[in-house]
C-alpha cells in the first residue's frame, strides 16, 4: 500500500476517453517501440475529433476537484530531451467547473475541422504525436489520461517526377551508369530501373541494392543522426563484363516505410536513399547512394510500374561521371586487373 492510500490521498477516480464511432473506424497497427505495437484510430487532416470523457468515481469516495477539461495537442518528444515536449498544436474544451463528484460521469467533447498539418511519426529519437488529454485539476494534484490517435497526410503524386541517371565508377577501373525510372515513389509504389556496366576491371563478387531510411533529429551543434537499413538483397551474384546489363524492380509495399519528412517544425527529417554496393573478391565495398522522395498518395489511385522501361537500350549520352566510395581509402590501379591489397572490409559510410 502506497503512502498516499494509507492517509487517504489514492486516486479517487479513473478517467476513459472513447472516440466517436470507434468501432466503425479504421485502425492503423502502429509499433509503439521495439517490444510493443498498438492500434490507434486513422483521422485526417481537417477532420473533427469527437467523443467521450468518462470519470468514474470508486465507490465511497468523494472527488473534489478544480475543474476538468479536454485538450487536443500534437506535439514533438526528442529522445535526447526527455521530459520536454514541443506541442504545435494546442486546443482546450472546459468540461467541468469547479466542484465535487461522488458518482460517475460522462462529458462529450468535439474539436471541428482540427487541423493535422504533419503526419504521425514514431522513429528512432522522436515521436510526432497527436493525443486527447483528459485533465481533472485536483488541489493534490491532478489526475490526467491521454489517448493517441493516428494521423495521415496525403499528397497528390508530383507533376515532374524526373528519372535518376547518373554514371559513377572509379577512373580507369570501373564505370556503371545506375538509372530509376523515378525520383519520387508513393509508399505502395515499384522502383523499377537498371544498372549498365561501361567498363569493368575490378573483380566484383556481387552487388547489393538496399533502402536506408536517415533520421535527423536537432539542430547544430545539438544534432542527431541514425540511419537504419529497410531491407537489403542481392542484385547480381558473379563477375559482370563490359555491356552486361542487371534489371531492377523493387516493390516497396511490403516494407515499413512513411513518407520523406523534410524539416518538420524545424525539429526532424527523415529522408530515404537507395544504397547500390559492390563488393569484390576482397570483400571491399564500393557504393553510391541517392536520395529518393516518398509520399503517401490518396487511396484509389493506381500506380505507373512503367512497364516498358524494362528494355535497355545502349546508352549514347553521357551522363555526368562521379567517384563511387570506398570506404578502404585504397583503388586499383588503372590498366591492371589485379584487386586492391587484402584489406578488412570497411563499414559503408556516407560519399
Amino acid at each position: 500500500m502506497s503512502v498516499a492510500s494509507l492517509f487517504g490521498f489514492g486516486t479517487p477516480a479513473e478517467i476513459q476517453i472513447l472516440f466517436n464511432n470507434q468501432n466503425e473506424r479504421q485502425l492503423v497497427d502502429v509499433r509503439v517501440d521495439k517490444e510493443r505495437r498498438e492500434k490507434m484510430p486513422l483521422y485526417y487532416d481537417g477532420e473533427t475529433v469527437a467523443g467521450k470523457v468518462i470519470v468514474r468515481v470508486k465507490d465511497g469516495r468523494k472527488l473534489e476537484h478544480n475543474g476538468i477539461k479536454v485538450e487536443f495537442v500534437g506535439s514533438i518528444e526528442l529522445f535526447y530531451d526527455r521530459g520536454n515536449r514541443y506541442e504545435f498544436t494546442s486546443l482546450v474544451q472546459e468540461l467541468a467547473v469547479p466542484g465535487e463528484m461522488r458518482q460517475n460521469a460522462t462529458y462529450d467533447f468535439e474539436f471541428k475541422n482540427v487541423e493535422k498539418q504533419f503526419e504521425s511519426y514514431h522513429g528512432i529519437n522522436v515521436k510526432l504525436r497527436y493525443y486527447i488529454r483528459a485533465t481533472i485539476s485536483r488541489r493534490f494534484g491532478d489526475l490526467m489520461k491521454e489517448r493517441d490517435l493516428w494521423v495521415y497526410s496525403y499528397r497528390m503524386p508530383p507533376e515532374i517526377n524526373n528519372s535518376i541517371k547518373m554514371e559513377v565508377g572509379i577512373e580507369d577501373c570501373l564505370h556503371i551508369e545506375f538509372e530509376y525510372n523515378k525520383s519520387k515513389y508513393s509508399l505502395k509504389d515499384v522502383i523499377v530501373g537498371k544498372i549498365y556496366f561501361l567498363l569493368v576491371r575490378i573483380k566484383i563478387k556481387h552487388m547489393e541494392l538496399s533502402i536506408i531510411r536517415r533520421e535527423t533529429t536537432g539542430a547544430a551543434p545539438n544534432q542527431y543522426n541514425e540511419s537504419e537499413t529497410i531491407t537489403k538483397f542481392e542484385i547480381m551474384d558473379g563477375a559482370p563484363v563490359r555491356g552486361e546489363t542487371i534489371p531492377i524492380r523493387l516493390f516497396l509495399g511490403g516494407f515499413e516505410l512513411t513518407p520523406t519528412y523534410r524539416d518538420v517544425n524545424k525539429k526532424f527529417s527523415t529522408r530515404y536513399y537507395l544504397n547500390l554496393v559492390l563488393i569484390d573478391e576482397e570483400n571491399r565495398r564500393y557504393f553510391k547512394q541517392q536520395e529518393i522522395t516518398i509520399y503517401r498518395k490518396p487511396d484509389g489511385q493506381t500506380i505507373d510500374h512503367d512497364e516498358t522501361y524494362a528494355d535497355h537500350p545502349k546508352p549514347t549520352t553521357p551522363f555526368p561521371v562521379q567517384s563511387l566510395s570506398d570506404p578502404s581509402g585504397t583503388r586499383p590501379e588503372a590498366n591492371k586487373t589485379t584487386t586492391p591489397q587484402t584489406e578488412e572490409p570497411a563499414a559503408e559510410e556516407d560519399n
